[in-house]
């Protein structure tokens, strides 16, 4: 027990209730959730007969309190920064919900008052550690799809919406919201030095006015190329990760993912030849492939999980931390270059 992290939960609404108090729970050995801060009483009631812990209805109460060592900022995103630098200068730990914040101005404040006050600063960028994308990880890096190609990442959905997180006002839109995740991921993947090559956005079924619909192509040069697409307005999904490489490719979801590769040295050598096809046709040949796949297991540990028995190791036993908060400025900066292509090009035509 003495050495258990005590939590403070700042917002219990979908992310700090159904996502960060049942992962803190779930971790029991680690964590306790001493107390919490939400507008709602209702809310508040909920989590004193969950916790037995303190509820405040305001923030300030909640980083005041000495019991408190790490504080979750689970509350809109327009409050994710302010809330954040609250917290760390009142000597809290923070874990701070995607989107890190909704500019990098502000980003940049929080990683400096970190820095300032010697305290642990992380994102929620969860989805490093979700069994899929580790697995496509694994598989990229093993080589035997050869050279990267091309790496898609859809998230495909058809649905209207019309909470706070379709409202600007509050950092809502689908690339802060959702294309954070993908964004981070392709990071993960292919390296920090790609670049924003396109980026369109556009309102589809929302009731607000932020965006529903987000496609961004990143790369640079000598870099993958990856395809991200983020959007509601999709009747017919697309799986979720697709790579082409040299040697084969993949292709699934969270749930099930395939892949096939060959060895070159299985294959005749070849050269270009000038004359004609035999019976006119196009070059063909039988690819030896090997096909390989992958299914979630029943009992897999979830991301969130994941990321908070990491990020106690930091806390604890003074590990890196795995999610920095430079990581996730470079998100971050490709989300702000993701606005500024989109109203560049899209002025352009109007």
């Amino acid at each position: 027990m003495s050495n258990m992290v005590k939590v403070g939960i700042s917002g219990l609404g979908r992310s700090g209730w159904d996502i960060h108090a049942n992962a803190l729970e779930k971790c029991s050995s680690m964590y306790k959730v001493v107390a919490v801060f939400d507008p709602i009483e209702e809310r508040r009631k909920e989590a004193v007969n969950r916790f037995g812990c303190k509820a405040y209805s305001d923030f300030s109460s909640l980083i005041r309190d000495e019991d408190v060592e790490l504080v979750v900022v689970a509350t809109p995103s327009h409050l994710h920064a302010p809330q954040t630098i609250e917290a760390l200068k009142s000597g809290k730990n923070v874990v701070c919900e995607k989107p890190m914040a909704t500019s990098l101005v502000e980003a940049d404040e929080m990683i400096k008052i970190a820095k300032e006050t010697g305290r642990i600063l992380t994102v929620f960028q969860n989805k490093r550690y979700t069994p899929d994308f580790l697995k496509v990880k694994e598989i990229v890096r093993s080589g035997k799809l050869g050279r990267i190609v091309l790496v898609k990442i859809y998230l495909h959905s058809f649905g209207r919406r019309w909470d706070w997180q379709t409202l600007k006002k509050f950092g809502g839109g689908e690339l802060n919201n959702n294309a954070s995740h993908l964004i981070d991921q392709a990071i993960q993947l292919v390296g920090e030095e790609v670049e924003v090559l396109f980026c369109d956005m556009k309102r589809t079924l929302t009731l607000g006015d932020a965006e529903d619909h987000v496609k961004i192509i990143l790369g640079g040069p000598g870099s993958v190329k990856v395809d991200i697409e983020v959007t509601r307005a999709c009747a017919y999904p697309q799986d979720y990760w697709l790579v082409m490489g040299t040697k084969g490719g993949l292709a699934g979801n969270g749930s099930s993912m395939r892949w096939k590769y060959f060895d070159p040295k299985d294959l005749p050598p070849r050269q270009v030849e000038m004359g004609p096809t035999p019976d006119r046709s196009y070059n063909w040949e039988e690819i030896p492939w090997k096909e390989e796949q992958w299914i979630l297991e029943e009992d897999a540990k979830r991301s969130e999980i994941l990321f908070y028995e990491e990020l106690y190791k930091s806390l604890r036993e003074g590990a890196p931390l795995r999610v920095t908060p430079e990581s996730v400025r470079r998100v971050m900066q490709i989300i702000e270059e993701c606005r500024k292509y989109y109203e560049e090009h899209h002025n352009k035509q109007l």
